[in-house]
């Protein structure tokens, strides 16, 4: 098999590279797109009535492996506080564009914090973001990511989890809301005192109902937000959390590129 070139130390080949065997594989295996871009709300504005309300009761009441539950009681007073304060503020982001700033006032800023090289960066897709095609499944944590399949040489995830593998790269597919909330908690708890970043693509509804969570721990990064069939109700989130989700989210081209150009920035402070 042909050595790929690595994207830690061969960035624009590897991209190059990507981009042609990616064009081959659509030839060859065409994926399922949207046929155009639906013109949806973030959120109706009856979801957005009493938001973190429903936040809160989401979580607390759907924990049922208890991933949320254990997670805070490692430091109830301190999560507790951080929470309450994050929900005083009229919003817990700033966002410019389509990235939704937590614990960050800039891109800018985030970009700054990523030359840190002993921080960890977790990075993170929605499901939902995954191909129809999927050959691990839709609704699962699960990534093949294998360069020879067709479906995984045309998906963005993979491009983009390719590009930042590394030791210090903490890569999730999220299924559920539970599920990476489970996951920040264990990667916190298991490195105390350890900076960490994220950027974690997600619905627009679901980064603005769970920011609070993210500040409670203290992370620092950016939600990137999916366009397409999002879920804007909370019916639709009701739906997507059990593994129903027969729309295509995407994210919008401009935004993918600058993804990429801020893995390039993480990947550029790291040594294989």
């Amino acid at each position: 098999m042909t050595r790929l070139p690595l994207w830690q130390t061969e960035w624009d080949k590897a991209e190059r590279d990507w981009d042609k065997r990616a064009e081959e594989a659509a030839k060859e295996h065409p994926l399922k797109q949207l046929q155009s871009m639906p013109r949806m709300p973030g959120m109706t504005p009856e979801t957005a009535k009493g938001l973190k309300w429903k936040s809160l009761k989401w979580m607390v009441t759907q924990d049922h492996k208890r991933e949320i539950l254990k997670g805070f009681f490692k430091h109830p007073f301190r999560y507790g506080v951080a929470l309450v304060k994050s929900a005083m503020q009229k919003k817990p982001y700033r966002r410019e564009g389509d990235f939704f700033l937590y614990g960050v006032h800039s891109l800018k800023e985030f970009e700054d914090l990523l030359e840190n090289e002993q921080a960890l960066f977790v990075l993170g897709f929605s499901y939902c973001h995954k191909p129809f095609e999927c050959p691990s499944g839709r609704f699962t944590p699960e990534c093949a990511n294998d360069s020879e399949n067709a479906v995984c040489r045309q998906c963005f995830i993979g491009k983009a989890l390719q590009a930042s593998e590394h030791k210090d790269t903490i890569p999730l597919i999220i299924p559920t809301i539970h599920y990476i909330g489970g996951k920040i908690f264990e990667i916190v708890h298991a490195h105390p005192g350890k900076h960490i970043l994220f950027m974690i693509t997600a619905c627009e509804m679901t980064l603005e109902m769970f920011g609070d969570w993210g500040n409670m721990v203290n992370i620092r990064g950016v939600g990137v937000r999916l366009d397409g069939r999002i879920c804007n109700t909370m019916k639709a989130f009701e739906l997507s959390e059990q593994g129903i989700k027969p729309g295509l989210t995407v994210v919008l081209d401009e935004t993918k590129k600058k993804m990429l150009e801020l893995i390039k920035k993480k990947v550029s402070t790291l040594s294989l």
